[in-house]
Parts: structure tokens; C-alpha cells; sequence
């Protein structure tokens, strides 16, 4: 199980188009925001999924697929689970 929290200079996520939830629609934010999230390592791979604040009250959801941390910082927590 992993846990985060922190902060990002940018972002990209994805989410699944309302037609298809077997694609993916990845979107690259390129401004700061907030991050939480919770996911899993399985067979060596992170699997992210994450809501993220940014300017203006507004939350993006979705799985991570990279976060640029420059400025800011993030916290990324591991706990095995037998």
C-alpha cells in the first residue's frame, strides 16, 4: 500500500472517457496544485491514483502518471502488506 501527500509544480493524469473504460484520456497540467493519494505497488509498478488541488478551488482526479516536484515537496509512504 503506498500513501501521499504533497505538493507538485506540474502534473500528468488520466481518466477514462465516459464511452470507453477501457482507454485512457492523459492530460498534462502544467501549474502547481496539492496533492493526496493513495495506490499500490504490484509486480514493481506504482499504481497511483490521486486528487489534486489547485488555484481557484478546483480538484483534478485521476491516476498519476509523473509529478514534477521542484518547489514544493512530496511525502510518498510504503507499507507492506502481507
Amino acid at each position: 500500500m503506498v500513501s501521499l501527500i504533497g505538493a507538485a509544480d506540474s502534473f500528468t493524469v488520466s481518466t477514462m472517457p465516459e464511452g470507453d473504460a477501457l482507454k485512457d484520456t492523459i492530460t498534462k497540467y502544467g501549474l502547481p496544485g496539492e496533492m493526496t493519494g493513495t495506490g499500490e505497488i504490484r509486480h514493481g509498478f506504482v499504481h497511483l491514483h490521486v486528487v489534486v488541488g489547485v488555484e481557484g478551488d478546483r480538484a483534478i482526479a485521476g491516476h498519476l502518471h509523473e509529478a514534477h516536484i521542484g518547489t514544493r515537496f512530496d511525502r510518498t509512504y510504503v507499507i507492506p502488506v502481507t
